[in-house]
């Protein structure tokens, strides 16, 4: 039987519990259903053939929990070994169109290194530079989180375009952003360490030192 997004929402719902679950994490401005964050993951992988017009009407739920299943929907499916060139474009597409439905950091960490990241592997990454440049913090947390795609397996060209972000982001204060500068950091250092060394040394005092901490956690 084909998913949908009515019969994901129905799986929602038969285990919500606001009482035990508050997913006190979130802090946009929708109502929350009360899913373990487990669950979700559960119920998406269990939807994971969705088709893409489903996705799209999840999109539109005004609750937390449902706009997180769609996003980790299309992360299961980009994963799959056989996934067509046009289907990847297709969800690539989708979730920089469909930005605005993302109102939590865990939204972008869940989707956006497979989703984006993989897709722009051998194209272009300008879009992940207009997403740095952006006023929402959450478009910036895209962009630094989508080049974790080219730390595993290393890719050059990708970590040095995963710096160039580093070092526009630098300066931003903005916890839902210079977090990801410090994790993107440490995971390039431990593919790219010389590159990474360069780097912590050319920018210095730049880096907060948190950001700084975190990069040469995983350095040899």
């Amino acid at each position: 039987m084909t998913s949908t997004a009515g019969s994901l929402l129905r799986d929602l719902h038969q285990v919500a519990d606001l009482h035990a679950h508050p997913n006190q994490h979130y802090r946009g401005d929708a109502d929350v259903l009360g899913v373990r964050m487990g669950t979700v993951f559960e119920i998406a992988k269990r939807h994971s053939e969705m088709p893409l017009t489903e996705i799209m009407r999840l999109l539109d739920e005004t609750e937390y929990e449902p706009r997180l299943a769609a996003f980790c929907v299309m992360d299961f499916q980009v994963r799959r070994p056989r996934i067509s060139d046009v289907e990847r474009e297709e969800r690539y597409h989708l979730y920089l169109q469909r930005h605005d439905a993302i109102d939590s950091w865990d939204m972008v960490d869940r989707a956006a290194p497979r989703v984006v990241g993989v897709f722009l592997r051998e194209r272009s990454r300008a879009p992940l530079f207009g997403l740095a440049a952006s006023t929402d913090p959450l478009r910036r947390r895209t962009a630094m989180t989508a080049p974790l795609a080219y730390t595993r397996p290393a890719h050059p060209a990708g970590i040095a375009d995963l710096l160039r972000l580093a070092e526009e982001l630098a300066a931003d204060t903005d916890p839902v952003v210079s977090r990801p500068v410090g994790i993107a950091l440490k995971h390039a250092g431990a593919v790219a360490p010389d590159e990474v060394r360069a780097f912590l040394d050319r920018m210095g005092d730049r880096l907060a030192a948190p950001v700084r901490r975190e990069a040469r956690s995983k350095l040899p």
